[in-house]
């Protein structure tokens, strides 16, 4: 049976390199894999780059009006597998397209993204992916302090910051690094306090 796969993490914990070697190793098979990331993410244009310094073609890069279903039905190829980078900048509705995708046409779609923003709230695809993914996967990596990191913070110029719109794109718009609720506390502030 196929299923809708959300791997999530913080910022560093390779989930798009991990999208790149499960890209090669299907070709690798004869098989055809297909790369969809959000227009959103504009870091690497119709390129998806991992901070190691892998890159892979984007296959469909789709904004939030298209409908992704419909788009990965319409092509005269099948694909074995659905690769998502970024998937936290989807759309509820197009989580449930891909859902749909997984159930009408049994074709496996893996989506990578984080969990929360810089505030530690969610983001609408990566919400909808917790309500719906048959199998949800945490990738992990560190924070400075050695501990496992799960909160992304901002940075613009260096200085962690609290306030603006929940997308900015790392290393066009800010910096990002992942740190641990406690160094999340200690460097940005109280989630409590960020929520409000």
């Amino acid at each position: 049976m196929a299923k809708l796969f959300f791997d999530y993490g913080a910022m560093d914990s390779g989930k798009t390199t991990y999208i790149i070697q499960t890209h090669y190793n299907y070709r690798q098979k004869g098989m055809n894999p297909a790369i969809v990331k959000p227009a959103t993410d504009l870091k690497a244009g119709n390129r998806i780059r991992s901070r190691i310094g892998l890159e892979a073609e984007v296959d469909f890069l789709v904004t939030p009006d298209d409908d992704v279903y419909q788009l990965l039905r319409e092509v005269e190829t099948r694909f074995n597998v659905v690769l998502v980078d970024e998937a936290q900048f989807l759309t509820r509705a197009q989580v449930d397209q891909l859902f749909e995708l997984v159930t009408l046409d049994s074709i496996p779609v893996m989506c990578f993204g984080l969990r929360t923003d810089f505030t530690g709230n969610p983001f609408p695809g990566s919400q909808r992916l917790l309500e719906l993914a048959h199998e949800i996967r945490e990738r992990k990596t560190i924070c400075r302090c050695g501990a496992k990191a799960t909160m992304n913070a901002r940075k613009v110029n260096g200085v962690f910051i609290t306030e603006g719109g929940q997308v900015a794109i790392d290393g066009i718009d800010a910096e990002y690094e992942s740190l641990c609720g406690k160094c999340f506390m200690k460097y940005v502030g109280s989630i409590a306090a960020l929520a409000r």
